[in-house]
């Protein structure tokens, strides 16, 4: 997928994830985030939109605090959800995605926001339904993408997620595979952390399942036993890295 696509699906994700706000009760709790209500996970998505919307807009260099950007952050309803995913949308499409700018992640273009604010977007949608007891369902291309974006942006997530610090020592390798859409990554664990390749050489442990039951899994939405994902090799190295990979 290349940002175009990546603008096209964050469109629709926003109108999914307003449309689903708009009938469910706010105060409900929501499991997949511990601590936070629906008004909590909305608010959170709200301003994440509107933080990658000024970043994007002034291609900037370094990291801004979103508290230093004077954004709009209330009321939260769906109209207000609904003008800041437009805006960042709007951003994206009118700007060169090769342009440089800061990233957390590797890729330091204008590109990574694409990518990142699509996903970021659809992981929450996927927690709005959770809470409100609606079925999930993430577009398989989309959740392969997702997928190889999260594994590809880990280790520049330590700084907020500081349990994927932890993930080295082990010398051991895991594999990620999709069975309904083409896609596997080999996850080298060492001593000095880790490095995500599509390389097929031999794996001590494998995960697979649809782009969708892996993605869920790897986010830490849904347990090994509850989602359609198969398990072989070493559990232990399995246990290891879900205990460590989430983006907190």
């Amino acid at each position: 997928m290349i940002h175009a696509q990546h603008c096209d699906y964050l469109e629709v994700e926003v109108d999914r994830f307003a449309r689903r706000f708009e009938t469910t009760d706010d105060s409900i709790s929501v499991p997949s985030c511990p601590g936070w209500n629906v008004h909590d996970l909305s608010e959170h998505l709200g301003t994440i939109h509107r933080w990658a919307e000024h970043l994007v807009r002034v291609e900037a260099p370094k990291r801004v605090p979103y508290e230093e950007m004077g954004l709009e952050l209330t009321p939260v309803n769906p109209d207000w959800l609904r003008r800041g995913g437009a805006a960042l949308v709007a951003t994206l499409r009118a700007s060169n995605p090769e342009a440089p700018m800061w990233a957390w992640g590797p890729d330091q273009h204008v590109r990574f926001w694409s990518r990142r604010q699509l996903h970021e977007t659809v992981v929450h949608r996927v927690d709005l339904e959770l809470a409100a007891g609606t079925a999930a369902f993430v577009e398989p291309e989309v959740a392969s993408d997702a997928i190889d974006e999260f594994l590809v942006n880990l280790n520049g997530a330590g700084y907020f997620s500081p349990k994927v610090k932890a993930i080295r020592g082990r010398n051991q390798s895991l594999r990620v595979a999709t069975t309904d859409i083409e896609g596997s990554w080999t996850i080298d664990i060492g001593d000095d952390g880790f490095l995500v390749t599509r390389d097929q050489h031999p794996a001590d442990a494998e995960l697979s399942g649809s782009a969708q039951d892996l993605l869920l899994v790897l986010y830490r939405r849904r347990t090994l036993e509850d989602r359609g994902v198969a398990v072989s090799g070493d559990d232990t190295l399995i246990d290891f890295w879900l205990a460590n990979c989430a983006l907190e």
